[in-house]
């Protein structure tokens, strides 16, 4: 075999350039970003909170509420000013609490009403609402995302339904605990209940959530027929 033959006859190493900072000549290494932390469940720490509810549909039976009360006592204020007769019920309305006593049942009834409606607005105001989306990890600051219920007991019963001796799986997933019940056909309860919970475990951690919830296994024989 004959040896490739260069511009000597040898190979020569081409030289290197490196380009060096303006400050001083020194070469800068590149910053280099700390690894993401994780918590005890393998994902990046920093959690959120739950989401705020939009309250839509109190927001609009107040709004529409207040709209046909103002604008009952705004046309008969008009009335009133334009000469006519005042509305009936407004008058007596007025008649009967001037006339009617503060320990009276109606009274009673009437203000008992009104705080409960004004303390459920409060509760409403002063809670988060959507407990149906559980709050997942937050890798980034600026992003935030949330599971389904519905989609994370999905989840849990589609890799029930992969330990064998499962026949079939019912999850109900809470806020911070789901509930799985599991019927088993042909494997003993106990080894298929062990499975289920290393199974449904890593599950959990896969959902990626923020909080995530304490698992509740059953396993039980199917009932027997007739």
């Amino acid at each position: 075999m004959s040896e490739p033959q260069g511009s000597e006859g040898t190979t020569q190493r081409l030289p290197v350039i490196e380009k060096e900072a303006d400050t001083g000549g020194e070469y800068e290494a590149p910053p280099v970003e700390a690894p993401p932390v994780l918590d005890d469940t393998g994902g990046e720490a920093g959690g959120s909170g739950r989401f705020w509810s939009a309250r839509r549909v109190p927001a609009g039976i107040v709004a529409l509420l207040l709209l046909v009360v103002a604008g009952a006592f705004l046309y008969d204020i008009a009335a009133v000013r334009a000469r006519r007769d005042g509305l009936s019920w407004r008058r007596d309305l007025a008649r009967q609490l001037a006339e009617r006593p503060l320990d009276d049942t109606w009274v009673l009834v009437g203000a008992g009403v009104a705080g409960l409606l004004g303390l459920w607005l409060i509760v409403l105001a002063g809670t988060p609402g959507l407990r149906a989306v559980l709050p997942m990890r937050r890798p980034h600051a600026d992003v935030r995302a949330g599971l389904h219920r519905d989609a994370a007991a999905t989840v849990l019963r589609d890799r029930a339904m992969e330990v064998s001796g499962v026949q079939s799986v019912r999850v109900r997933m809470r806020r911070t605990r789901a509930d799985v019940r599991a019927v088993s056909h042909f494997r003993e309860p106990d080894d298929v209940r062990a499975d289920l919970d290393a199974t449904l475990a890593a599950a959990v951690r896969g959902l990626g959530l923020s909080h995530p919830p304490a698992l509740s296994v059953h396993v039980a024989r199917p009932g027997r027929k007739g």
